[in-house]
């Protein structure tokens, strides 16, 4: 918070006429008026919720946060991206939420996946709309396997100018207030649902993984609504030795996804202080270039109106008023050159907001996770890493169902 003391010439404004009394006052209430400010001090994290009751192990629900979409073809015109963190950002982001959705205790197992075409119980997505150190806003849509949507929604929290301050610093990620908010949009809509509805989510969940890898022997168990929704219609054999084979293979793809829950974390403790950092100084730097642009504006319109009522003064007949009307225009003429010499100021701001961005994308390096088989480098191609592995249980799911087919339909199954 700031004051400025008020300042005013008096004689000056005894000697103008009503009109550009009136222009002067005008100026100086744009100067004046940029002589308070003030930034947010807190911000309110709400209480992560839990589930209203227990929830029975047959009914607790699988949760996947794909990758955010970094958001570079949806930003303002105005705003500053910078790509290298905006792509950063959209894996750290998922690995927060991930972390808080777990500690709900509302749901199985949270992972971070490459995409949102992995088939799980719930499937969080999301967009980053803006993200300056300032203020975070995301658009979030989570929807479940039957393809009903629980959340289509923007979420919006501004950090708190202690909230990067090392002596203040909380516990709290500065923009936590978003993950708990989203955690508990999605505890309330959980705990709407009856019984048989979770249930029937994770069924829907197996036979969609079964399909992927058998249309032919999973199909019709599954039917789709007027509206387009999955439902389960029948149901295969308990003990079916295909459906077996199909939860055998979904477990292995379990223990992969989990594999790449090390490298998202890994990734996300290695970008967690130079990332910090970076919003530090880009809080620092956004609320400076909002400062700069706010006086400026101000200095341009009232050293303006300044010359303006200088202008008028000085063809006036009276010697006293002409006075007057020329230390109109040059007090106008200042606040002009202070304005422009404000924006340029602004624009070393910007500038150095570039360089922070590019000293985060130096410090971000590919991480390399080990397989049972073998070590594979992750730089920028998960979503290919988990394509292949896709294509090796498809390879698997062929080998061991050729031994439950006849000799012939065994040889088409075969690639």
């Amino acid at each position: 918070m700031k004051t400025c003391r008020r300042v005013t010439d008096t004689a000056l404004a005894r000697r103008l006429s009503g009109p550009l009394r009136l222009l002067l006052a005008v100026s100086l209430s744009f100067v004046l008026g940029g002589c308070v400010s003030s930034t947010v001090k807190s911000t309110s994290v709400p209480a992560l919720e839990g589930p209203i009751h227990t929830v029975p192990e047959d009914e607790l629900l699988d949760v996947a946060v794909a990758i955010f979409d970094p958001g570079l073809d949806v930003a303002d015109e105005d705003e500053r991206i910078y790509p290298e963190v905006r792509r950063a950002e959209a894996r750290y982001i998922p690995k927060l939420l991930a972390e808080v959705l777990q500690n709900s205790g509302a749901w199985g197992a949270v992972r971070v996946v490459p995409d949102d075409e992995r088939i799980s119980d719930l499937m969080v997505s999301g967009t980053i709309l803006h993200s300056d150190g300032e203020t975070l806003r995301l658009q979030v849509i989570a929807r479940d396997s039957r393809d009903y949507v629980w959340l289509d929604k923007e979420y919006e929290a501004v950090a708190s100018r202690y909230a990067y301050d090392a002596k203040t610093r909380s516990q709290y990620d500065p923009f936590q207030a978003i993950y708990h908010a989203i955690a508990n949009d999605l505890v309330r809509r959980f705990d709407e649902l009856p019984a048989v509805a979770r249930r029937e989510i994770r069924t829907v969940s197996e036979l969609l993984f079964a399909q992927s890898f058998s249309t032919e022997a999973f199909e019709g168990y599954l039917d789709r609504t007027r509206k387009g929704k999955l439902l389960v219609v029948r149901l295969p054999a308990e003990g079916d030795p295909m459906l077996d084979r199909v939860r055998r293979l979904r477990e292995r793809d379990h223990v992969f996804v989990d594999t790449l829950q090390e490298y998202y974390s890994g990734f996300s403790d290695d970008m967690y202080g130079p990332y910090q950092e970076w919003r530090k100084l880009s809080y620092e730097e956004v609320i400076a270039y909002q400062e700069l642009k706010r006086e400026s504006t101000r200095q341009l319109i009232a050293g303006g109106a300044a010359i303006l009522a200088g202008i008028a003064a000085a063809g006036s007949g009276d010697g006293s008023t002409r006075a007057a009307g020329n230390v109109a225009i040059i007090g106008g003429g200042y606040l002009l050159k202070s304005g422009l010499e404000s924006r340029a100021e602004a624009q070393i701001h910007v500038e150095a907001l570039e360089e922070i961005g590019q000293s985060l994308e130096a410090e971000i390096t590919p991480q390399v996770i080990e397989l049972e088989d073998r070590t594979v480098m992750i730089s920028g191609s998960v979503e290919d890493q988990y394509a292949q592995w896709r294509e090796v249980l498809a390879e698997i799911y062929r080998n061991e169902i050729g031994d439950l087919l006849p000799p012939d339909a065994a040889t088409e199954a075969q690639p």
